[in-house]
């Protein structure tokens, strides 16, 4: 055995001690509602396709369509000649639907991320960050190479201090955060966060990936979205001012060196907006049905539409999924690195196309056979 495979098994002993071992799972997905995982059928309470477009009829036939015309693969970078006519479509309408000057389509949410603050942030300037945002922006704060100071979650006031006491040293600061945080389904304060962007000069970067409705961020100036779930197609987004845009086509990497999008996937995300000015009803849906799970579960009411279910350790957390899916629910355990140690739990995500029979029957399991037992 080689030294790597060696370094290789002792790393996964030492995850599977500690229940954190990962792998990955075949799941078929054939509709809006139900997966097919481990030979069972599974109504799913883990996927982010949160209006159930992924399997929408108009977003098949667009898709479709556009291989017929354009071909599978964009063939190069955008800026070589992976630029298809349908990305200028998308991003006119995305521009559109945020009331941005504009926008650019990257090839994932994570690139957008990882991508955009390094374009607008050196090692001279300072960023100054929510300890729970994404693993993504944490990865373009790494990169940019600025001075990055971690505030308290959701805490104003915290990032007001590391402002008042850093922002002269450096030319430029960023304030990054989420618009609706992925693993507690919380949402970040941001009418405080824009005042103080104004108070000290900064720039605020929300990334609104798990966020229905981005267009009321009119007060953000840096909105980072995602094609990937709400929209049930893949890519992700930058909405900003014409000048910003410009400069992130031109000094973003992950932009400039990644083969552009595939055309059946731009042509589904039109669409998606096709379906979502038609069917405006649809994005008040998912709330709407956390919240009545949060209600009938005895949690805390939902402030967006994903419920973390926190169990504590790793192990009861995989056991709780164990127990869901039994029941014919898929409710995957999320655990340690992707949350804090103890914090295992499993996180719901809300469709407009869940039944509420259903939803109802999940609640009164979580409550009487998982919390209480908790």
């Amino acid at each position: 055995m080689s030294s790597l495979d060696e370094f290789a098994r002792q790393k996964l002993g030492a995850l599977d001690q500690a229940h954190l071992r990962r792998s990955l799972v075949p799941t078929g997905r054939y509709d809006n509602l139900f997966v097919e995982r481990n030979g069972h059928r599974l109504l799913s309470f883990s996927c982010n396709d949160y209006l159930g477009l992924g399997q929408h009829p108009a977003l098949k036939a667009a898709a479709i369509a556009a291989i017929e015309r354009h071909g599978v693969g964009a063939g190069a970078s955008r800026l070589v000649t992976g630029d298809h006519p349908l990305y200028a479509e998308l991003e006119q309408r995305l521009a559109q639907h945020l009331g941005t000057e504009a926008a650019c389509v990257f090839g994932s949410g994570y690139l957008a991320n990882a991508g955009i603050a390094p374009a607008l942030a050196g090692r001279d300037d300072l960023i100054v960050i929510d300890e729970l945002s994404h693993s993504s922006l944490w990865t373009g704060a790494r990169l940019s190479r600025a001075t990055t100071l971690t505030f308290r979650h959701n805490q104003s006031g915290h990032a007001a201090d590391l402002l008042s006491e850093h922002r002269a040293r450096h030319p430029h600061a960023l304030i990054v955060t989420e618009g609706v945080f992925s693993m507690d389904g919380d949402r970040a304060p941001l009418p405080a966060l824009a005042a103080l962007a104004r108070e000290y000069d900064a720039w605020l970067m929300v990334d609104d990936a798990h966020d229905l409705d981005g267009s009321a961020r009119m007060d953000v100036p840096i909105r980072i979205g995602t094609l990937s779930k709400a929209l049930g197609a893949y890519g992700g987004y930058l909405g900003a001012s014409q000048p910003v845009i410009d400069l992130i086509r031109n000094r973003a990497r992950t932009l400039i060196y990644s083969t552009g999008l595939p055309p059946a996937i731009v042509a589904a995300a039109i669409a998606a907006l096709d379906v979502i000015e038609r069917e405006p009803e649809r994005l008040a849906l998912p709330l709407a049905k956390a919240q009545a799970f949060t209600r009938a579960a005895g949690l805390p009411l939902a402030q967006s539409s994903i419920v973390p279910v926190v169990i504590g350790q790793a192990d009861a957390a995989l056991a709780a999924s164990r127990l869901l899916e039994a029941e014919g629910f898929l409710a995957v355990a999320i655990r340690p690195p992707t949350v804090p140690e103890g914090t295992a739990r499993l996180r719901l995500s809300f469709s407009a196309a869940q039944p509420d029979a259903d939803i109802a029957r999940l609640a009164e399991i979580v409550r009487t056979r998982i919390l209480r037992n908790a």
